[in-house]
């Protein structure tokens, strides 16, 4: 069931993405800042990265739209990846730097506009705007089919990293969080839980290790759903 209800909500999310995208857009955010104006997709860069305090990339696991459809591109290619963690940062970085130097030359933050080049509330509105949007899905799509499972989440996007920091932020400041936890002394060695991971971690050396905490993590709770015994559940605590 909850399985269920995650990818009704990831759906109802990719279904709106033709009103939604500007909100996810790095350019918005990069326009907004040559004039010192904090665009939607700025905030909410900004709102994730202190929510993932608490929910860690639970966005990217129960509501992000390119997700869900790159789960759906795991039909035609279900290949697990190697970590290279590094490399979503050589898009964001750059970007990051480029954001702050505009709005340190445009004098600070001179005003916040949420609706942005959104200005009736719908992101793709004109001929030029679908080109955008499918080119955005085209992208996602074939880099998942390409290379493997979530490939663009792994090595292209630009909105993990702040959740990724705000979740290493929290684990220093030791606050509770929602997270998953491992019982090893139910674990089977079944390796279900692993071939389950949409982000290819491997999950059963976690659970072996009695930390389930990962960079990749996205809450997803496919492992927690998918293992036989039970081993696997949410919580929300510390980290261990």
């Amino acid at each position: 069931m909850r399985q269920r209800v995650r990818n009704a909500i990831k759906w109802a999310m990719l279904l709106a993405m033709p009103i939604t995208l500007n909100f996810f857009s790095p350019y918005v955010s990069l326009f907004g800042s040559f004039q010192g104006i904090v665009s939607g997709s700025l905030a909410l860069f900004a709102i994730l990265f202190l929510v993932s305090f608490v929910l860690g990339r639970g966005f990217c696991g129960w509501v992000c739209p390119t997700g869900y459809f790159q789960d759906i591109t795991m039909r035609v290619r279900d290949r697990r990846l190697p970590r290279a963690h590094w490399v979503k940062y050589l898009v964001w970085g750059p970007w990051f730097m480029f954001v702050v130097y505009n709005f340190i030359r445009a004098g600070g933050v001179r005003g916040i506009q949420p609706l942005l080049l959104t200005e009736n509330g719908i992101s793709v509105n004109e001929p030029t705007r679908f080109i955008v949007y499918y080119s955005v899905l085209l992208v996602v799509g074939m880099l998942a089919v390409a290379v493997g499972r979530h490939a663009f989440c792994h090595y292209g996007c630009w909105i993990a990293p702040f959740m990724i920091l705000g979740r290493k932020l929290r684990n220093l400041l030791k606050t509770p969080a929602l997270q998953l936890k491992a019982n090893a002394e139910r674990c089977i060695d079944c390796l279900t839980c692993t071939k389950n991971c949409p982000m290819s971690i491997d999950v059963h050396a976690n659970v072996r290790r009695g930390d389930m905490e990962h960079t990749d993590c996205t809450l997803c709770g496919q492992c927690a759903d998918n293992c036989p015994k039970q081993a696997i559940s949410y919580s929300f605590g510390r980290r261990p």
